[in-house]
């Protein structure tokens, strides 16, 4: 296992990143990028362990519904790139178990994969969603071939491929990068039908990244958003050579679907253990805003709170569902389709609702709190201290920090970042939707409506 030191050295490799139109040579000396860097190494030191072929808890694959579950935590307490790695892994363990009758030597080679990943303790990342062009038309339609990302050369020893990834969380500070298809593909699509692993510094890999990381000299007034940040990587594959052990998928169409699929298991479960997880902070502050402003009596407000305290309970049920009907194999414990889709649906869908529920209780000092500098000044101190109390026992100061919080997760950078990704991490809410009517017994529904309307074998007539 690597330490956090080893991580912050081995990302000297001469990978090539850009932020804000600049090369970055080294991440570890950028203003934005070096604080994603110190946030992954201190997960390095917390899980380290020097024993020989020790296997981080983050990278270790899941063999029952307790393991699952006791997974949930250590992700929660851990930097978003440990998470996306994790979600890889699994993603390929997953694919490997449902193509080992149908593609066997890829199979294995993805198993070999895990394996050698698990014992050099790198951090991977997803790289599903292509630049796509004209979403009316098919990967093989395109005006520019480069929409999707594909196959351009075939050699004895390897591919060479060309394309875009988008929305890449952390890719200009892990290790390697897991593509994969980004949907089903049809005859005629060989070459967008590729599955591999790429090493960051590989030869044209090029990262243009954005960061919602708040960019003001006193960072207090962020206190979520300043610890927690990661950039995005806008990952593009200019004629990047793949040896061939690294290919997992290559031509095999009716394949194709299954990364896709198996991603959005893992990445739907992760999005619905942090709603979860969101949803009880939501209510949280809901709560301590309505006692601070002295309203935490009335009914609007109750109303309010109940439906969010509703909402967060439901989205908690899913999960534990998803995981206590896990599907467990020789290969390890897979979550339940059906709850964590239903889950993420609908933890996603009502998030904005639970937002503005939140945002009206609290008021307009969501957006105008005085910062906490303002309550240091000399002069402004002790009157913006005063006005912002509300009575005995609320310090002013104490409720402006709810009011920048509340600002900092739902309604600054970091919460448009929240907001979209609860939305479309996973594959969007159509997606989530499809999955679960596909797993659903709808025809066992069926039958209950007609035993019901005793028009079936069972009422006996």
């Amino acid at each position: 296992m690597m330490t956090g030191q080893q991580y912050k050295k081995s990302l000297n490799d001469n990978r090539e990143i850009f932020f804000e139109g600049e090369r970055v040579r080294d991440p570890l000396a950028h203003p934005v990028l070096s604080q994603c860097v110190e946030r992954v190494a201190a997960g390095y030191d917390r899980f380290y362990s020097p024993a020989p072929g020790a296997v981080s808890p983050l990278m270790a694959v899941p063999h029952s519904a307790q393991e699952l579950h006791e997974r949930i935590p250590l992700l929660h307490e851990s930097d978003i790139v440990a998470n996306v790695t994790y979600q890889s892994l699994m993603t390929l363990t997953t694919a490997a178990t449902r193509i080992a009758d149908s593609l066997p030597d890829y199979s294995k080679r993805i198993r070999r994969y895990v394996a050698d990943a698990q014992q050099r303790d790198i951090r991977i990342v997803e790289c599903i969603t292509d630049a796509k062009g004209d979403r009316s038309r098919p990967p093989g339609k395109q005006d520019d071939p480069d929409a999707y990302t594909h196959v351009v050369e075939r050699r004895p020893d390897g591919v060479v491929i060309r394309g875009a990834k988008l929305h890449i969380t952390g890719a200009s500070i892990c290790h390697e990068l897991m593509v994969i298809p980004t949907k089903a593909m049809k005859p005629g699509e060989e070459d967008y039908a590729i599955g591999c692993a790429v090493p960051v510094n590989s030869p044209g890999v090029k990262i243009v990244d954005t960061s919602y990381a708040p960019r003001h000299p006193d960072v207090r007034t962020f206190p979520v958003s300043s610890r927690t940040h990661m950039p995005e990587g806008f990952v593009i594959f200019d004629n990047v050579f793949v040896p061939k052990e690294r290919i997992f998928l290559d031509g095999a169409t009716e394949q194709a679907a299954v990364f896709a699929h198996s991603l959005g298991l893992w990445e739907r479960l992760g999005g619905l253990s942090g709603m979860a997880e969101e949803a009880d902070q939501l209510v949280g502050f809901a709560q301590l805003i309505a006692e601070a402003n002295g309203l935490a009596r009335e009914s609007h407000i109750r109303e309010k709170i109940s439906e969010m305290i509703i909402h967060a309970t439901l989205v908690r049920s899913a999960l534990e569902a998803a995981i206590a009907k896990c599907h467990v194999t020789e290969e390890g414990a897979f979550p339940d389709e059906l709850y964590t889709n239903a889950g993420k649906y609908h933890g996603a869908a009502n998030y904005n609702l639970m937002v503005r529920h939140l945002h009206d209780i609290a008021g307009g000092s969501v957006l105008t709190a005085p910062s906490l500098a303002d309550f240091e000044n000399e002069q402004t101190g002790p009157l913006v201290r005063k006005y912002m109390s509300t009575m005995n026992g609320v310090d002013g100061e104490y409720r402006a920090r709810l009011f920048h919080t509340v600002r900092d997760i739902t309604a600054d950078a970091y919460g448009g970042w929240r907001a979209v990704t609860n939305v479309q991490a996973g594959g969007g809410l159509y997606a989530q939707r499809i999955v679960t009517r596909r797993y659903y017994d709808l025809n066992g529904a069926k039958e209950k409506a007609l035993h019901v309307a005793g028009l079936d074998s069972k009422s006996g007539k």
